[in-house]
């Protein structure tokens, strides 16, 4: 029996082990391929002030901490490619890519190469990933940005933004392709698969926001419980709703995001609530929020004749990973004097 036991523990062990090289490997393949000067402009400490500070806007409008990667050759770039699949489902590198290629497309609309510039995109490390349990990394730039932190093998991402401008592009050989397609139509499914007096409930006003509510706040707090709940919806709309924040979910890897809807279903789902403003039909102003007591994800497409769209999900405690803060503190005894 004692045997028994001690291999268990010893399977458990390397269980973990082989999730935190999972996790370490890429960043640290990365950070070395760097020379010293691209690794101490890459690299800060945990707690530099730039961790939090985020945004959705073109790079030349708000410039990013960490080094661009016009700053990498191809052997770096691979490597940086390596971490974000690493740390993001397929879906999520491809929908990071597609947004990306979109820079091409403002490219050649607008004929500005300072603004409009694929290369324009940012990775910063914070913490040392080969000695700290507790690290964090950001990759950010024009309608993207995602923000990793990681405390031993657990790993948090948020907040999450993805955008997409134009949305749907109107002409040349790429005609008709959408980006966030799946978003905004399961969004549209959801509110016109609702009765009249359902829609009562979820529309909460008739004119959309500008744009997200919560911009790029630091921290959020939940905004106002408006909208339909899920426990009010039947059978079918439920699934839809269901759909719906798989779809957020699903830029996590797997496993991460099998476990985050579990969470969800498990403690509150029945309260979390869809709410709605503006046009309920494409090509107009239209933005919906999914909120529960947890998180919340805001979507808007207003913008340039409702061509533009801005996607956010954001915890309410586990937004740069405060929740795995301050478990890292309160178990550190290098840092219990502080609590």
């Amino acid at each position: 029996m004692k045997k028994i036991v001690i291999v268990s523990l010893l399977a458990v062990a390397s269980i973990a082990m082989a999730l935190s090289l999972l996790t370490d490997k890429p960043a640290l393949d990365f950070l070395e391929s760097l020379t010293p000067a691209q690794r101490n402009k890459t690299q800060m400490p945990f707690n530099d002030e730039s961790r939090m500070l985020w945004h959705y806007i073109p790079t030349s409008m708000f410039p990013r901490a960490g080094i661009q990667l016009d700053e990498l050759n191809p052997n770096q770039k691979s490597k940086l490619e390596e971490l974000l699949k690493t740390f993001l489902s397929e879906a999520g590198y491809a929908k990071t890519k597609k947004i990306i290629d979109l820079e091409n497309i403002l490219l050649e609309i607008s004929g500005d190469s300072v603004m409009r510039n694929p290369e324009n995109y940012s990775v910063a490390f914070y913490g040392n990933p080969e000695k700290d349990s507790l690290w964090a990394f950001s990759f950010e730039g024009h309608h993207i940005s995602l923000n990793f932190t990681i405390h031993n093998e657990k790993v948090e991402i948020a907040p999450r933004f993805f955008g997409a401008n134009p949305a749907k592009i109107l002409s040349g050989p790429r005609k008709g392709e959408r980006t966030l397609q799946k978003e905004e139509d399961l969004g549209f499914e959801l509110i016109n698969s609702l009765s009249a007096e359902q829609r009562e409930v979820a529309i909460f006003q008739q004119e959309p926001f500008f744009d997200i509510v919560t911009g790029n706040s630091a921290e959020v707090e939940p905004l106002s419980p408006v909208g339909i709940m899920y426990g009010q919806l039947n059978r079918n709309q439920q699934l839809i709703f269901l759909k719906l924040l798989d779809e957020y979910l699903s830029t996590m890897p797997a496993e991460q995001a099998k476990k985050r809807m579990n969470n969800i279903k498990d403690e509150e789902i029945n309260e979390v609530r869809f709410g709605w403003a503006g046009a309920t039909v494409l090509g107009e102003g239209h933005y919906y929020r999914i909120q529960g007591k947890s998180f919340l994800i805001e979507f808007d497409n207003v913008q340039n004749k409702a061509n533009h769209i801005h996607t956010v999900w954001r915890d309410f405690d586990g937004d740069f990973g405060r929740d795995m803060i301050r478990e890292h503190y309160k178990n550190s005894d290098h840092h219990k004097h502080d609590l």
